[in-house]
């Protein structure tokens, strides 16, 4: 299996490209738009074909590269059935699964961050977009978020699936590349809460600031990056 993680600086964001192999189809989680030309190389690099790309939600931090690697490759884009993006061609629905060759990736609805926001799994790697971050948890304070909605997708169900499943999200600002659902249980400061109330109390009081061009960015990613 092909597995690549890549590193947007700007936004810190983490894009991830899946392949069965050398000579097959591929697929893309969270791309960057000011990266695509990286992904096209690399696809040619590896004689890849890209079929399919993934959004875990609207993000409101970058702009997606979904609708230029559309143009340029033909590949089908996927958001989960919450998605305000109308033009996305395939809407996922909770516990769907998505096939790549021989792979399946199974959508999982995990509200909280945004009305939105979805995570993949496959095999034991949980790509958990901004829902559940290396210790920390996306923020619930703008696009239809709810700190109760992020506890209830945390711990009701990411934290159900096995504590060596691997945490890949689409976000750390401190390095960290990979953890575990073990180790966030253990060590996520935001998760060593007794009950939703507590949590929602350190999520309501994180006062951070808004992302740099955050209206912008929505807008242009409800149209797929376009």
């Amino acid at each position: 299996m092909i597995f690549k993680q890549l590193f947007d600086t700007k936004s810190s964001t983490y894009t991830y490209l899946i392949s069965s192999g050398k000579g097959r189809e591929a697929l893309i989680i969270d791309p960057v738009i000011e990266n695509t030309d990286q992904y096209i190389n690399i696809l040619k690099e590896l004689d890849l074909k890209l079929v399919k790309v993934i959004d875990t939600h609207i993000h409101a931090d970058h702009v997606t590269a979904a609708s230029e690697l559309k143009d340029i490759t033909k590949c089908s884009i996927i958001m989960g059935e919450k998605t305000p993006a109308e033009s996305v061609e395939i809407k996922v629905k909770d516990n769907e699964f998505i096939k790549l060759d021989n792979l399946k990736i199974r959508a999982m609805y995990t509200p909280g961050h945004t009305s939105d926001s979805y995570c993949f799994l496959m095999n034991n790697n949980l790509f958990s977009g901004d829902t559940l971050l290396i210790n920390g948890t996306g923020r619930t304070d703008f696009q239809n978020g709810s700190a109760k909605d992020s506890y209830n997708s945390i711990f009701n169900k990411l934290l159900k699936l096995p504590e060596e499943t691997l945490l890949y999200p689409a976000h750390d600002y401190q390095g960290e590349k990979v953890s575990t659902i073990g180790k966030e249980k253990k060590q996520n400061p935001r998760l060593q809460v007794d009950s939703v109330d507590e949590y929602i109390e350190i999520m309501n009081n994180l006062n951070l600031k808004k992302p740099v061009e955050i209206e912008n960015n929505v807008f242009r990613n409800i149209k797929l990056g376009a």
